[in-house]
């Protein structure tokens, strides 16, 4: 029996990448949309078919029939609208980053866990194939014990938009770095590694300094302004070493994105240059002393995993893909690295 979806909010990545990964998937009936706006209600009503639709977030909570909800508000307010999405008794994915700290996101799980419903922090691409193979690779022990992860992702400057006011939690570590924290604690998981941080070194760029974002009030107010770019070095108890970059430096008009992953183990490496969080024929190598290994993978729809696993864990009881643990994890090591980098 499919799951009752709500969306809660009517952003673009709802729009463009998760709404479609709802229709794809088998075991999801879009049931609710709710929005500010009654035009942008109308419109997602018709464009995807949903039974209903309500101006206002509150009427969406309220009608029991509404089994999940989806969350794809600005960061400053997940933790508002998660919690009460949880207490009217529904389950919740939302959104990365699920919270602006770690004490947050604590109290969000503990909050899932007081009604009996299920949270789940919103990383499509960690349910993608992809991932999986490197993981995969990675605890085969074909590049031997892993040494050091380097990693980036780096976009064309945003404007207008609330990744660039700090008061609405943005930023390029909260929007980009935390793909690189999650697939290196991902990849340290597969190598049982100690993830406990030795040390986080983290320097950025503000908004207010980045010749990408103009001479506008987003560039003067030292207030509100963000990090455009960081680059982050942290070594692990286990040993190994990471390090990322991620920013919106690529200018306005610039040549797509950036996005890199190498992984150096003992006895070999693996290295791809596959954006993050994409589907179909993806690839990557694997380098060691005796051959290079082109790694084949087919990827679904990313945000269609993701909505059928959570439908599985309502419905059969699996248990989530992302877990509280893991995404409480990520807070602190994001914590660590906003603090570091004087944000």
């Amino acid at each position: 029996m499919k799951v009752k979806w709500g969306v809660l909010g009517t952003a673009a990545i709802a729009e463009h990448c998760t709404i479609p990964g709802m229709k794809l998937a088998e075991n999801c009936e879009l049931y609710a949309i709710a929005g500010r706006s009654e035009e942008k209600v109308r419109k997602f009503k018709e464009q995807f078919g949903f039974e209903v639709g309500y101006v206002g977030y509150e009427k969406l909570l309220s009608d029991p029939s509404v089994e999940a909800v989806y969350i794809p508000l600005p960061n400053h307010i997940h933790k508002e609208w998660v919690i009460k999405a949880l207490r009217a008794g529904k389950h919740v994915l939302c959104e990365k980053p699920l919270a602006l700290n770690a004490s947050e996101a604590q109290e969000m799980f503990d909050e899932a866990t007081r009604n009996h419903v299920i949270l789940m922090e919103a990383y499509a691409y960690l349910h993608g194939q992809y991932v999986e193979s490197l993981c995969k690779d990675v605890a085969s022990g074909v590049i031997g014990d892993l040494v050091y992860i380097d990693t980036a992702f780096l976009t064309q400057g945003y404007k207008e938009d609330f990744r660039l006011y700090k008061d609405l939690g943005g930023g390029m570590i909260y929007d980009l770095g935390c793909y690189c924290t999650t697939m290196i604690l991902s990849l340290l998981a597969a190598s049982s590694q100690n993830p406990e941080p030795v040390y986080v070194r983290a320097v950025a760029e503000m908004s207010d300094e980045a010749a990408e974002l103009g001479s506008g009030d987003l560039a003067k107010n030292k207030e509100n302004r963000v990090d455009a770019f960081a680059g982050v070095l942290m070594k692990f108890q286990g040993g190994v070493r990471a390090s990322f970059d991620c920013g919106m430096v690529l200018g306005v008009n610039g040549f797509g994105r950036y996005d890199r992953l190498y992984i150096h183990g003992t006895k070999g490496a693996i290295r791809s240059e596959v954006e993050y969080n994409q589907e179909g024929e993806l690839s990557y190598q694997i380098h060691t002393a005796d051959e290079v290994i082109e790694r084949k993978v087919t990827v679904d729809q990313n945000y269609k995993l993701e909505v059928e696993q959570l439908g599985r864990c309502i419905r059969d009881g699996e248990a989530p893909h992302i877990t509280a643990d893991f995404s409480i994890r990520n807070a602190k090591l994001l914590d660590a690295i906003l603090k570091e980098a004087g944000y």
